[in-house]
């Protein structure tokens, strides 16, 4: 199964992926190498923090790896219609408040608006809808709920 990404999400997980198998893997190899020879490893902070990070820098680069051997690279549509990579407001029903969406792989993720995945209950309802539609979908407590769609940008 193929990971869908916007070409700016690749992008950027391309950059991530050479960072961490390039500068960042010599840097924990020379930080391991310092620790190690400040002596006894079993009570040596210094030489376990550093593996530690190791280990998860491998796990990144691991996923980095499985991601970015079969990404698709998808195009936004600027067509009013909710698809991946548009940003969708909704409303739920009985509610003032509007909440934002990016709809999309979690790696899409910025600090500007949460992640909402095409997978999800609530993203499977709102691919292909347009603004004013509402919909149903079932949360995962069990609960059904109606949201309008109030917005769909790119």
């Amino acid at each position: 199964m193929s990971t869908q990404l916007t070409a700016a999400a690749h992008q950027k997980l391309q950059a991530e992926f050479e960072h961490l198998t390039t500068t960042k893997r010599v840097e924990l190899a020379n930080t391991i190498e310092a620790a190690r020879l400040l002596g006894d490893l079993k009570e040596n902070g210094d030489y376990h923090a550093a593996k530690d990070e190791q280990g998860k820098v491998e796990a990144r680069i691991r996923q980095l790896t499985d991601m970015l051997r079969e990404v698709e690279i998808i195009s936004i549509e600027d067509d009013g219609i909710v698809g991946l990579g548009n940003v969708v407001a909704i409303r739920y029903e009985g509610d003032d408040d509007v909440e934002t969406y990016l709809l999309g792989h979690l790696e899409e993720r910025s600090h500007d608006v949460e992640v909402l995945t095409p997978n999800s209950p609530l993203g499977q309802v709102l691919l292909g809808r347009r603004v004013g539609d509402i919909v149903d979908f079932v949360a995962p407590n069990g609960t059904t709920l109606k949201v309008e769609v109030v917005s769909v940008t790119v």
